[in-house]
């Protein structure tokens, strides 16, 4: 598959040369955890090491699953990893998934990459799963990056699970934000164009 493209991000298959990047990012005190999940255990080095190995092996054999779950975010001035996109099932009985994102180098963040990334990883999920009715991103109240950035690509918050999350002590709110197909193609009815 061939990568998707804007003018300044790709979403493409990992490389050999992202998995070193990756294993940085995934060290412990990186600020993107902060935001992605904080609420669940950190992974632990070894489990980290598999998730590498695991990459290397189908990053060599070229054995991805098709649609594709998880893609890189890279620049694609330079080809270097940024981030990834993913998705993965709420209720697969019924084609209910969510989508996600995450942005490593906080010295991205902000200047529109993640809506770059995160609509043409909609367009491509409309695309390539026509039994989808909906596409859903979970977050939590503190996470005021990811909750822009669904509502600016027209994503409405559909529950709030009050107190549902503790990051730091702190209880936050959990958030559910969906998009129905149809109201994906009346906002962007010559498709997502970033």
């Amino acid at each position: 598959m061939l990568p998707i493209s804007t003018q300044r991000i790709s979403l493409r298959d990992w490389q050999l040369d992202d998995l070193a990047m990756y294993r940085t990012w995934m060290q412990p005190g990186q600020r993107w955890q902060e935001f992605d999940g904080p609420y669940y255990p950190s992974p632990s080095p070894t489990h980290v090491d598999e998730r590498i190995e695991r990459l290397h092996q189908r990053t060599l054999s070229g054995d991805w699953p098709n649609p594709r779950s998880r893609r890189v975010v890279a620049d694609r001035a330079t080809d270097t990893l940024l981030g990834t996109v993913n998705w993965y099932w709420i209720g697969q009985e019924t084609n209910w998934l969510a989508i996600g994102i995450a942005l490593f180098d906080p010295t991205t963040w902000g200047q529109g990459l993640g809506y770059e990334a995160l609509g043409q990883w909609c367009e491509y999920l409309w695309t390539t799963m026509p039994q989808i009715a909906r596409l859903d991103l979970r977050t939590w109240s503190g996470n005021h990056g990811m909750v822009r950035l669904a509502e600016k690509l027209g994503f409405q918050r559909e529950a709030c699970f009050r107190k549902a999350r503790i990051v730091r002590g702190v209880y936050y709110d959990g958030l559910g934000y969906g998009v129905l197909r149809e109201e994906w193609h009346a906002r962007y009815p010559q498709k997502f164009g970033g």
